[in-house]
């Protein structure tokens, strides 16, 4: 089953991340489909635009940590004792190149963030030109609490050194309404119908951004 879809809609590509069943959280095929889906958008002549959106009732939960952490014996995210450390910068820096294919895109990224878009999730959905939230939507780093600083920038390049600081020291995991006050997404829709209303203010940016009325 393919991890991330790729549909043409006209001047619109569509790209899905597609594990709903564990809120398309991040396994080793995922960052490899979805940097694919990016070059193929930009390599259509007729795109003006991609829509990045994630299946089901969340955008994306992260790192999917029952397929490293608690899968038996060794695998890409998980190393038998000592520790490499070398060994698992390559792997998340592989991985994380793969998410900034969405901020290296010729054509502009617009992230449609529902549920979820947390610790490595919130990495993918930042790296989208523009993001547009459901209130009642949650995006934040925990992993900082852990294992420090996420692996993109885009915190810092968004909401600047302090805002970003107050996030990443802490951890915290805030709403679309708190993610909009602090410039971190673009705009925040109502959480009553939130899917509808994603989908409507959508229909309106993209209307703007690919000339259609």
């Amino acid at each position: 089953m393919p991890r991330v879809l790729y549909q043409r809609d006209g001047r619109i590509a569509r790209i899905t991340l597609n594990r709903p069943k564990v809120m398309n959280a991040i396994d080793d095929q995922l960052p490899a489909e979805l940097e694919a889906a990016v070059e193929e958008a930009n390599a259509e002549a007729g795109v003006h635009v991609i829509v990045l959106a994630g299946a089901g009732r969340a955008f994306c939960a992260g790192y999917d940590l029952a397929y490293y952490a608690q899968a038996a014996g060794t695998n890409a995210g998980v190393q038998a004792m000592p520790w490499d450390p070398m060994r698992d910068y390559a792997f998340m820096m592989r991985n994380t190149e793969r998410f900034m294919s969405l901020f290296r895109s010729h054509r502009p990224v617009i992230g449609k963030v529902q549920g979820f878009a947390v610790a490595g999730g919130s990495d993918i959905a930042l790296c989208c030109d523009l993001v547009v939230m459901a209130e009642d939507a949650r995006i934040g780093y925990m992993p900082a609490r852990v294992w420090g600083c996420p692996t993109t920038a885009m915190w810092v390049y968004r909401l600047g050194p302090e805002k970003a600081k107050r996030m990443l020291l802490t951890g915290d995991v805030i709403d679309g309404r708190e993610a909009e006050r602090l410039g971190l997404v673009l705009k925040v829709v109502p959480a009553q119908d939130k899917i509808p209303s994603l989908e409507e203010e959508m229909a309106s940016l993209l209307g703007r951004s690919t000339g259609k009325t």
